[in-house]
């Protein structure tokens, strides 16, 4: 706008000219020394192609036909200005005042080319000559003791084009079919602007208001508001701002059916990024851009789809990054349709884990930590009951530090990592205690089988751009620990005593005091060797594999049942648990029955045996003490056994034979 203000007050000279010369000079004459005159005032060359048609009624003014102003010297992008036709119209009572009222000024096709140099200097500030001619800044406030003070009714720029070209960032944007008006009643004072037409093919209008217009433009912070149309989406702002330097402090809001058509305006083409489930966003808080360029936000409400939070936020630029911190709260959250691409159906439930490509860019946009609380969560792949976390990103790696995750009747805690510096990953280091069993499972695989509470500890790592990538490269490690409960639907103590599959179905079940085991994962596959489980008439050891990535079961227990409450010999059987995990397949592994029916029969045998030699090796040792005592000449006595009678009778002998054997070397009998 700052350029449409200083176009008008040099052409309101140009008109003073003119009317003063209107029945002396020739037309041509008459566009000669216009435009000798702008050159003068404003260090640009300016040429008349067409006609130059003052009037005096019913306003002062003129019409000048085939108007071009040059560029800057510095530039080579073409001409500032080209216009088919531009009509100004002056107060001609207030002009006698020493008043500039501009009642109309019109531009028909003008085409419009602002540019910005490296250096930071801008086409449209123009410079005159001083006597000398060297160029001087122009001066086109009110008071400056040079121009009258300048009030507007009307500018109208019809069918405009106009191309800003900014050296310093790089921006090259055109804006086609331009409708612009606008009004100026007191000099200097309070200015609307409208401003509507095409940007990246995306028609757009906007509006402004302005408290003081000319002290806004030199730089002082002034009353704004400010609102812009795109599509259905709306976006507002009312408050104070300030150019020099870029400064605002007020109320901000946004209105957003859908984000394609503002993104359209920023260049951004393609489909809307907006998912159906986040539709509408409405934000509305303070805002307050500081003159060193950082974003604060305060008392901040977002809200998307049915889902409200609360903001506090700091975006500052003065890192390698930059950096957003803050506090983001809610009392509830739906993000389910969030995870998948706008207006796309859900997968079945059997087809495996989503081969969609996970965007993960937003990591790379910033650094942050961030404050995240909230009541229930629903999303499409976990439901939460309370959520503590903070999220720290530094260079493309995000780290969510869950403090305490409500979920399940349990609570979860841990850190899970994002990290996108050189290709998704995302791994975690997670602790769960007393989760209930069966909302849990039925959550996560559809199946409704099992009851109780237990706690769990994992960790992990995954790599690959989409979650069925990530699934299959699983790798880590963890352990399982439940708490009484039920297997529903399956009385495998009954199956086992009876040798009957129809424990299986509505009414059955196992009732199992605790559950242990620990795993790995190494290339999607979940590897058990340990699992253990005990029942007051029931033991199940377990192993096997689970499939993460191709969500297959391969499993096998083998359960030992007690014949009878008073603890008989236990049955075993072998249980085979394959197939997907939606639709399990359970069925008795007859050769691992086989095997175990062999076992117990060898076990059986050798137990036998074992009986027949200690048997036999009794009656040999029974008929080798018979022998010995009567060898002896001894006699068993009561109460005591055969081997103690030899032992005492061998002494006896010995002695006896010693005796006899000194007496006859003493020479005696």
């Amino acid at each position: 706008m700052r350029w449409i203000i200083r176009i008008v007050a040099v052409l309101v000279s140009l008109v003073l000219l003119g009317v003063s010369a209107l029945f002396l000079i020739p037309a041509e004459r008459l566009a000669g020394i216009a435009a000798q005159q702008f050159q003068v005032a404003t260090g640009r060359s300016m040429a008349i192609s067409g006609s130059v048609r003052p009037s005096i009624y019913p306003v002062i003014g003129a019409r000048v036909e085939g108007v071009r102003i040059d560029n800057a010297p510095w530039s080579d992008a073409g001409p500032m200005l080209e216009a088919d036709a531009v009509d100004l119209g002056l107060d001609l009572a207030a002009l006698i005042r020493g008043e500039l009222i501009v009642r109309r000024f019109e531009a028909q096709g003008p085409r419009i080319l602002l540019e910005r140099q490296a250096d930071g200097r801008m086409n449209w500030v123009f410079e005159r000559l001083n006597d000398d001619g060297t160029p001087a800044p122009s001066t086109a406030s009110a008071g400056d003791g040079r121009t009258p003070a300048l009030s507007i009714d009307l500018v109208e720029i019809r069918g405009a084009t106009l191309r800003f070209i900014d050296h310093v960032s790089g921006t090259d944007l055109r804006l086609d079919s331009i409708d612009a008006d606008l009004r100026m009643p007191e000099p200097g004072g309070a200015g609307t602007f409208a401003l509507s037409g095409l940007l990246n093919g995306q028609r757009f209008a906007s509006e402004a208001e302005i408290g003081t217009v000319l002290g806004f433009l030199a730089g002082d912070v002034a009353a704004v508001r400010v609102q812009l149309e795109a599509g259905a989406a709306e976006a507002r702002f009312e408050g104070r701002a300030g150019l020099s330097p870029l400064a605002a402090e007020g109320r901000a809001t946004l209105n957003a059916p859908t984000l394609a058509p503002l993104l359209a305006l920023a260049g951004q083409t393609g489909p809307e990024p907006l998912p159906a489930a986040a539709r509408p966003l409405n934000v509305s808080g303070q805002v307050t851009l500081a003159p060193a360029g950082s974003l604060h936000l305060r008392d901040t409400s977002v809200g998307f789809g049915a889902n409200r939070t609360r903001m506090a936020l700091d975006l500052t630029f003065d890192g390698p990054r930059p950096r957003l911190s803050g506090d983001i709260t809610a009392d509830a959250l739906d993000l389910r349709g969030l995870t998948g691409p706008a207006d796309t159906p859900a997968a079945p439930a059997d087809s495996g884990w989503s081969r969609e490509r996970i965007d993960a860019s937003a990591v790379d946009l910033l650094d942050a930590a961030v404050t995240l609380r909230a009541g229930a969560v629903r999303t499409d792949f976990l439901d939460l009951d309370a959520v503590n976390a903070v999220l720290t990103i530094d260079r493309a790696r995000a780290v969510f530090d869950l403090r305490e995750i409500r979920l399940f009747e349990g609570r979860a805690t841990g850190e899970f990592v994002v990290n996108n510096r050189s290709g998704l990953s995302v791994g975690g280091n997670l602790r769960a205690d007393t989760l209930a069993l069966l909302p849990l499972i039925r959550q996560f695989a559809d199946f409704e089988r099992l009851t109780g509470t237990g706690s769990a500890e994992l960790r992990f790592l995954g790599v690959g751009n989409s979650l069925d990538a990530i699934m299959r490269s699983l790798s880590g490690e963890g352990r399982l620990a439940l708490d009484r409960g039920e297997i529903i639907g399956l009385d495998l103590a009954g199956m086992l005593r009876n040798m009957d599959m129809s424990y299986m179905g509505e009414g059955n079940r196992t009732v199992y005091d605790s559950v242990t085991g620990s795993f790995a994962i190494q290339d999607g596959v979940l590897n058990n060797t340990d699992l253990q489980l005990a029942s007051r008439l029931l033991t199940v050891d377990g192993r096997g594999s689970v499939d993460i990535g191709q969500q297959r079961l391969d499993y096998r227990v083998i359960p030992s049942a007690m014949r009878d409450a008073a603890g008989a010999a236990a049955i075993r059987v072998p249980l085979s648990i394959t197939g997907p995990w939606s639709q399990p397949r359970f069925r008795l592994d007859l050769e691992g029955l086989a095997e175990e029916r062999l076992r117990e029969e060898r076990e059986r045998l050798e137990a036998r045996a074992r009986e027949e030699v200690q048997r036999l090796e009794a009656e040999a040792r029974e008929r080798a003490e018979a022998e010995a005592l009567r060898r002896l000449g001894l006699e068993r006595q009561e109460g005591r056994d055969a081997r103690e009678t030899l032992r005492d009778g061998a002494r006896d002998r010995v002695e006896q034979e010693i005796g006899r054997g000194l007496r006859r070397l003493l020479g005696g009998d």
